[in-house]
């Protein structure tokens, strides 16, 4: 189809429009006085520099450190969401040394996999992102407490699930796209985990897709700002209450951009399901419960290649009887 591959290409209806809508009704949170938050910033910098480092070496560089099935680290180019590629590339490193996750989707296999980052030949500064993720990761356990807080809940209540936490730290690189009318870098999507916590540059190209309406909303850059994914898990987990934010990054022709997400995932062994305190005789569960560990290893694999049907969702375990 011309000169891209009919693999990026969006279907009719969620092919992004050029023109935008101009809004200004995202929250800011003001944290400028935590020195967490500062120093994040400080490292965050650092790894924007190694990000551009990696993703502008040769290609076949980059692919000697290529992911697949099997390790779920390093560098990717052949992602897919809704079962179309997304234009971009990603290079993900696991935030907690090891990680500890499923060996295989089948619920009825037991077997753990201990999955390691460090010690790999990596053509990047593996500690300043590490020393990131260490930071970013006290700045992610201090909006739970917040967010438990805000549920009535104990100040700890969903810290407590990740002890051993299992997601990444992930740069991402979007090329300049010779039809950003037909492609996306990323399709639109939910977060999976518990909460993401996104450094853009100044490109922009994030939209968030209104509730009220279903128009896509831009999130304009804002310098020194951190973007708070609200993921399936806390929508889990508070029965409803928190409900997480569909999005997609549209591409442009004249502009590569960079992302830097860090995803807080829960450990492998915790059962997803609506708090205890927050459901009653009156407020029912309205999610079946579920394994995290299973769930993200099923999820990840429609990372890799076009599945027959779409992957599972947190809509698969909606309890029918609390509708």
């Amino acid at each position: 189809m011309g000169e891209i591959d009919e693999a990026f290409v969006q279907v009719p209806d969620h092919r992004p429009k050029l023109s935008t809508i101009e809004v200004d009704e995202i929250p800011v949170i003001d944290l400028s006085a935590s020195e967490t938050e500062k120093l994040a910033m400080e490292i965050g910098k650092a790894v924007e520099k190694v990000a551009k480092a990696f993703f502008h070496l040769p290609i076949e560089e980059k692919r000697k450190v290529k992911r697949d099935e099997l390790n779920f680290t390093c560098y990717h180019d052949e992602e897919h969401t809704k079962n179309i590629r997304d234009w971009k590339e990603v290079f993900d490193m696991l935030i907690q040394e090891p990680t500890i996750l499923p060996a295989s989707p089948d619920p009825d296999d037991e077997e753990l996999e201990a999955t390691l980052t460090s010690g790999l030949r990596i053509p990047l500064s593996l500690e300043t992102c590490l020393e990131y993720c260490r930071v970013v990761e006290k700045l992610a356990f201090r909006l739970l407490e917040l967010i438990s807080i805000s549920l009535g809940l104990a100040a700890n209540r969903l810290g407590e699930l990740f002890k051993h936490q299992t997601g990444p730290l992930r740069l991402n690189y979007y090329p300049p796209c010779p039809f950003p009318e037909l492609a996306l870098g990323v399709g639109r999507h939910s977060d999976g985990g518990a909460l993401t916590v996104l450094v853009q540059d100044d490109v922009g190209g994030l939209q968030i897709r209104s509730q009220s309406d279903g128009e896509w909303i831009p999130i304009k850059p804002i310098l020194n700002a951190y973007i708070i994914n609200i993921g399936d898990n806390l929508q889990v987990w508070s029965n409803d209450l928190y409900v997480s934010a569909e999005h997609r990054v549209v591409v442009n022709s004249q502009r590569e951009r960079f992302s830097i997400p860090f995803f807080f995932f829960p450990s492998h062994y915790v059962t997803m399901k609506p708090l205890e305190e927050l459901v009653n005789d009156k407020i029912l569960m309205k999610y079946k419960e579920y394994n995290w560990g299973k769930y993200y290893v099923t999820q990840n694999g429609s990372n890799y290649k076009k599945l027959d049907a779409e992957n599972v969702q947190i809509e698969d375990f909606k309890d029918p009887e609390s509708v």
